[in-house]
């Protein structure tokens, strides 16, 4: 379903083309002096508007599509540090190197090293006058799992007993996964710049000042008023069309 300001957006440009479609009836009555809101003036920039809230759909499509493959490329990454972990305990290695590598499998999978205490525990110190600050220790951002994935592929490659008979769990198959999701993240990062930036095109032909199209709509009401009164018929038919400066 479109957003309320997306659908905003549309309203406008539907509705300048309404008031084209009046003062084109004007025939040669319609002759203001300023050249932006001339009856060629307002067509361009109607092309414009609409060929601008085609490229917001597109990079949004683009967007969410881009944001669905990385979720389902990162699902996974949860259960396969927790499997990484446990065929690095099921090696000699020392208590320091497990410690190590349990520390970045619970950054990457958003676990505390201790529970957060209970609100009966928190009730219990605050009585006997101790105070009680947690610090959330979630890291799941998608860049701060892939740095600690990073680290944690790099930690097992230092480590010559880490030498998995399963084939995802090898150093290298730890390495191609973390290289395709930082692609994947990558992607995400471009389709929103690029939304970002296409939506910012939008806004100054739909509202930049004088020159955008509620300025320019007004400009023409108020011509309009001029030219035929502000009780004609003419006037009405304009007047009655709303624009709206929908925010960002």
């Amino acid at each position: 379903m479109a957003s309320t300001s997306e659908t905003g957006h549309a309203k406008n440009a539907a509705n300048f083309d309404d008031l084209i479609s009046y003062v084109t009836g004007y025939g040669t009555d319609y002759n203001p002096s300023k050249a932006g809101i001339k009856l060629a003036a307002l067509q361009s920039l109607s092309t414009r508007a609409k060929a601008a809230i085609g490229d917001v759909h597109t990079a949004f499509s683009a967007n969410i599509n881009a944001k669905a493959a990385r979720e389902v490329a990162f699902e996974p990454l949860k259960r396969l540090v927790t499997r990484v972990m446990s065929a690095l305990k099921a090696t000699d290695t020392t208590i320091q190197v497990d410690d190590n590598a349990r520390t970045l499998v619970r950054k990457i999978r958003g676990t505390r090293a201790k529970p957060k205490k209970t609100e009966e525990e928190k009730t219990a110190l605050a009585a006997e006058g101790k105070e009680v600050k947690e610090i959330s220790v979630s890291q799941l951002s998608y860049d701060s799992r892939l740095d600690n994935f990073d680290k944690l592929v790099k930690l097992l490659a230092s480590i010559d007993l880490y030498i998995p008979n399963e084939a995802d769990l090898t150093v290298s198959a730890l390495e191609a996964l973390f290289a395709d999701l930082t692609a994947k993240n990558s992607v995400v990062i471009e389709a929103t710049t690029h939304l970002s930036n296409s939506r910012i095109s939008r806004d100054v032909i739909f509202y930049k000042a004088d020159t955008g199209m509620v300025d320019s709509a007004l400009a023409v009401k108020n011509y309009v008023k001029s030219l035929y009164g502000g009780t004609s018929p003419h006037y009405k038919q304009v007047s009655k069309l709303k624009f709206k400066i929908v925010p960002p």
